[in-house]
């Protein structure tokens, strides 16, 4: 879900109490639409991203490591210019607005302080960051809005900025009883609560306005008309509470999950789903936010990067799909090939009976104990031998045929698997480092083609992780980085964890020869079974043996590996030890 007006006051609020006085350090643009802000805080060094991706617009502090361009985009080379060394003096929401407005005491090119404001509108499509000088004029902003994107409102350097319109909705924190009941009496009886509430204020999400329902009735889609007098007094009280809690800035971050993933969120507890989904409160709106969307953003950043390489992948497995299949069925017509050899025999043995142009002989099959009666289809243009030569022929190929589609149905199916791995890579691909790696790993492997100059690659190091006793665990980005992880980096008395036959990564866990506990082991297993297509699955069973154990065989597809003398362990994979466990580079 996107960022309500009452979310973004509870993210807001706790901006304000924590970097009220922050100073901006660095400004980065590590994508299109967002802004990341490092910050020398009051409690320490903090970094403040301001995203205005239409899909989820937000502000919220992050822990999260971005992947910055080699050339900074303009916009943030010209906040730079104006906000580097800038002291944040307050954060503000204007009239329960989805917008958030940093107000900035900076340094122009003189030396002089100088007010400046840095704006953010989190409204979807028409979400912007825009950067403001101390009379309100526009500096630059991410997205220009000219006349023909809009005739109410232009976003262009050198205007005067002007607040987004808000309709004829009243703002929900200007309510009073008299209002409600106004509104009410003059609405329509058949329409639903949460649409009534959605028709009548501004700054309510749908998810709100159904919860507002549920608490009046215990329902989410009753209809005005059943309320009665009573039924109006608690719909007011359930609003007007809502309306004291966003004044007093009373919120609460809470999380509602659904098997084993986050799905929606919101500033005070929901209770519509009940056992539906768990409703988990947060230690502060930017965790939750952080965590939120990291899976999200992940996921279309692979949907954006990886489009061409997913394309070519799945291109190449489907014909590969197809060719197999064609493959064994022409294979299943070779196991029937000693009845052509029978037919020649039968022809051979049956000469002094047959008559040039017949098209059929009829005999005794002498191969069955019986020897019933079998008619043996003939070529009438042909003479008795060239029958039988010709049975004997398609005998002889089709012996040659079964060794020649055992070979070529092996050489498919090795490509088929290492082709679902390469695509297994890609949904785990975070920056782009991954994907140009993955892309080479492709091209070498002869399913993409080379175009153009081949540039200078600098591989992406292996993903690194410390566990609860100090042992340090490498995971394989990609096949290229498997094969060196597995057969140059890792000591041959490290530990080596594979999924059993799932697709997965390479995972070595750096022993230097030391005793490893068992909970070492597990939580080992927990990060290769994460790093697999059995990421969502529960007691996956996770191969590890010793590194001298893993041989890779000559001519295989990278990150194609056989092992021998293996343990096995169950787990179910974790996303709070594998963050935990990560180690930030």
């Amino acid at each position: 879900m996107p960022l309500d007006a009452l979310c973004l006051s509870g993210v807001v609020h706790e901006l304000q109490n924590a970097l009220s006085g922050a100073k901006i350090d660095k400004i980065y643009q590590p994508g299109r639409d967002e802004v990341v802000l490092a910050l020398r805080a009051p409690a320490g060094n903090v970094k403040l991203l301001l995203s205005a991706n239409p899909s989820h617009p937000r502000a919220h502090l992050t822990q999260i490591s971005r992947e910055n361009p080699d050339k900074p985009p303009m916009f943030c080379m010209l906040l730079r210019k104006h906000l580097t060394g800038a002291r944040i003096l307050s954060i503000t929401q204007p009239h329960l607005e989805r917008a958030a407005e940093l107000r900035l005491e900076a340094l122009d090119e003189l030396g002089d302080r100088v007010e400046r404001r840095l704006v953010l509108e989190a409204m979807g499509r028409r979400s912007n960051l825009i950067l403001l000088d101390g009379d309100g004029r526009i500096i630059e902003c991410m997205r220009r809005v000219d006349a023909d994107l809009s005739a109410a409102r232009q976003v262009l350097p050198g205007l005067f900025y002007q607040a987004p319109a808000s309709g004829d909705r009243l703002p929900v924190i200007q309510e009073t009883e008299e209002g409600f009941r106004a509104r009410l009496a003059a609405a329509n009886p058949e329409r639903q609560l949460d649409a009534f509430l959605l028709d009548q204020y501004f700054g309510l999400s749908p998810l709100t306005a159904r919860e507002l329902a549920f608490r009046t009735t215990g329902e989410t889609d009753s209809h005005l008309f059943g309320l009665g007098p009573a039924g109006e007094d608690r719909f007011w009280r359930e609003l007007s509470d809502l309306i004291e809690s966003v004044k007093e800035n009373r919120f609460a971050p809470y999380c509602l999950w659904k098997d084993g993933r986050p799905v929606e969120f919101s500033a005070f507890a929901i209770r519509q789903y009940g056992s539906g989904m768990e409703c988990v409160r947060c230690e502060s709106f930017s965790q939750m936010l952080d965590r939120f969307y990291e899976v999200r953003e992940r996921q279309e950043r692979v949907r954006q990067k990886g489009a061409d390489l997913i394309r070519t992948a799945t291109t190449a497995r489907d014909r590969l799909r197809r060719k197999l299949a064609l493959q064994e069925k022409d294979y299943a017509q070779t196991q029937d090939r000693d009845q052509l050899r029978i037919c020649g025999d039968l022809i051979t043995a049956n000469l002094y009976r047959m008559e040039r142009g017949a098209r059929t002989l009829t005999c005794e099959n002498f191969y069955e104990a019986d020897c019933p009666q079998v008619t043996v289809p003939l070529d009438p243009l042909l003479t008795p031998q060239q029958n039988a030569a010709k049975y004997y022929k398609r005998y002889s190929k089709a012996k040659t045929a079964e060794r020649y589609l055992q070979e070529q149905m092996a050489i498919a199916r090795r490509d088929l698997e290492y082709l679902e791995s390469v695509l297994e890579e890609i949904a785990e691909a975070e920056t782009e480092q991954d994907f140009t790696d993955i892309r080479g790993e492709l091209r070498d492997a002869g399913f993409l083609r080379t175009q153009g100059k081949k540039g200078i690659n600098r591989p992406a190091k292996p993903r690194e992780f410390c566990t609860s006793s100090g042992f340090r665990v490498l995971v394989g980005r990609n096949n290229r980085q498997n094969d060196q992880l597995t057969t140059k980096t890792a000591d041959h008395r490290d530990l080596w964890f594979h999924t059993q036959k799932i697709h997965g990564s390479h995972v070595i866990l750096c022993t230097q020869g030391q005793e490893v506990d068992d909970e070492t082991i597990v939580e080992a297993a927990k990060i290769a079974a994460w790093y697999s297509q059995a990421r969502e699955s529960g007691n996956v069973p996770v191969d590890y043996t010793q590194v001298k154990n893993v041989k890779k065989p000559s001519g295989a597809r990278p990150g194609m590996v056989i092992y021998s003398t293996c343990r096995t362990v169950n787990v179910t994979p974790e996303e709070e030890l594998v963050t935990r466990l990560s180690v930030r580079r």
